[in-house]
């Protein structure tokens, strides 16, 4: 399990460099306003979960359990959910993705509180 978080948590840190870089490069003459943002907020949440995602995956190298692997796989849900709705409307304009997004904060905000759970089960 832990394995497999670190493997996610590193592709995704790959991919956030990538899709960072060509949203800065490529995209920032080429898309409206509104669509950059969009963008970047996919970018800013991808970052932050792929760091959380990576420290679950830490964690479980040391303490294995069922909510670290739960935090991992909301926070890998949340990225595709959440930061693919977003990557995908401000590339194409289809709005109506705008309402997967709300289920990836979701997965995020799940996530975390499996993440503190996993914490306060950890032995003192």
């Amino acid at each position: 399990m832990a394995r497999s978080l670190l493997f996610l948590a590193a592709v995704s840190g790959m991919l956030l460099v990538i899709l960072g870089a060509f949203g800065a490069h490529a995209l920032e003459a080429r898309l409206p306003p509104g669509h950059l943002i969009w963008w970047q907020k996919a970018v800013h949440y991808q970052g932050l979960h792929t760091f959380a995602l990576f420290g679950a995956g830490l964690l479980a190298l040391h303490h294995p359990g069922r909510s670290l692997r739960l935090a991992g796989w909301l926070f890998i849900s949340g990225i595709l959910l959440f930061c693919g709705s977003l990557y995908t409307m401000a590339l194409t304009d289809i709005r109506v993705l705008g309402m997967v997004t709300p289920f990836g904060g979701t997965a995020f905000i799940a996530g975390w509180i499996a993440l503190a759970i996993a914490a306060w089960r950890l032995p003192r």
